[in-house]
């Protein structure tokens, strides 16, 4: 380990089952307050908790004065709501059983105002004829589709007409535009401002097309992690980030201009020497996103670290160091990716000064809680 990756390594090693999730909670807390200064206010901030799905940095989010919070899931919008938290926005279009879901939460949780998104008349009738059965009022964004071309509705006539559905429907409530843009990941921040202020124009025109005709379009929620940034400059909109408050690899390097703290870190232990130079870690497919190709984890202290093979529970690994590694090693590495490698862990373990002191269930990794 080198004196700037210090702070990873674990004092108590021994009472650490590997592979795990290590959570650094007072580096978390340091990228909140980072985030907040980027946002110019705690007001600005909507972040994203797929991330994380922890109740306990939810909670340190609340104790920092952020408010508002987005979701992918039902389930994380109840943890969200067991929490604490006053507004959560689901950022995913509630279909099938999960429109009365978001229904009986609104029901079930009357301290925390819930919304959801939609992009076509078909879920917007849906989410009516729900709300309206259950005497609730629900507020619903537009997903507009800036370029992604993975949900919403392109910015004209027809999300024209979709939100003013929105507005006239009975039991809903219009709560404004959601706007991501996320494939906008340019390595120099000028050209991705440019692209973000490209991309995201016809949205604005379209918000103020929609205030001309007298339609209440009372906030936007804009951008992710990579525009950051970018969005808050832009007055008036919410700013969505996720990442940023336990940070990854993927993101360090696609934004080296933001100086966010790595906060969570992969442990694992040295398993075998299956060959010569060759050395097997007990991080398979089933504790590390592994959705792209290697390297998924930045391995610390083996730097020369050439990927050989990655199954369902190992690593294997080839290094001239191997020698310096025998069977039972502590080995630390920081994820690509670390939103769906918080998700293959069932819970992670909380360090401070070095030392383990608690665990914490992952506990919005469920699909359903109790709704």
């Amino acid at each position: 380990m080198t004196p700037t990756t210090d702070w990873m390594r674990l004092t108590n090693p021994d009472e650490t089952l590997s592979p795990s999730l290590l959570i650094f909670p007072d580096r978390v807390a340091e990228n909140l307050r980072r985030m907040i200064a980027l946002a110019g206010g705690v007001e600005r901030l909507r972040p994203h908790v797929k991330t994380h799905k922890l109740p306990q940095i939810v909670a340190l989010k609340l104790a920092h004065g952020i408010r508002k919070f987005k979701t992918s899931t039902i389930a994380e919008s109840e943890m969200c709501a067991v929490a604490g938290a006053p507004d959560v926005m689901l950022a995913y279009q509630p279909v099938g059983p999960n429109v009365r879901r978001i229904i009986e939460l609104v029901r079930k949780f009357p301290g925390t105002r819930f919304s959801c998104i939609a992009d076509n008349l078909a879920t917007v009738s849906a989410l009516s004829s729900a709300a309206v059965a259950a005497g609730v009022t629900l507020d619903v964004w537009i997903d507009l589709n800036v370029g992604m071309n993975r949900t919403g509705i392109v910015p004209g006539p027809e999300a024209f007409a979709v939100y003013r559905a929105i507005a006239q429907a009975p039991g809903l409530r219009p709560a404004g535009l959601h706007v991501y843009d996320g494939h906008l990941i340019a390595q120099d921040k000028d050209q991705r401002r440019r692209d973000s202020v490209a991309a995201t124009a016809p949205a604005f025109r379209l918000r103020d097309e929609l205030l001309a005709a007298g339609l209440p379009v009372p906030a936007i929620v804009g951008g992710g992690t990579p525009t950051l940034a970018i969005h808050a400059q832009n007055a008036g909109v919410e700013l969505g980030a996720g990442t940023t408050v336990l940070w990854d690899v993927s993101d360090a390097e696609k934004s080296p201009h933001y100086d966010f703290l790595h906060a969570a870190v992969l442990f694992m232990r040295v398993i075998s020497h299956p060959a010569p130079n060759h050395i097997c870690i007990d991080l398979g497919h089933k504790s590390v996103a592994s959705e792209r190709p290697h390297p998924r984890v930045k391995l610390f202290g083996i730097d020369d670290a050439e990927f050989v093979n990655h199954s369902e529970e190992h690593l294997v690994v080839k290094t001239a160091r191997a020698a310096e590694f025998p069977v039972g090693t502590p080995v630390y590495g920081i994820p690509f990716h670390i939103c769906p490698t918080v998700a293959l862990q069932s819970e992670v373990y909380a360090v401070r000064d070095g030392r383990v002191f608690g665990t914490w269930p992952v506990v919005a990794r469920a699909r359903r809680l109790t709704v």
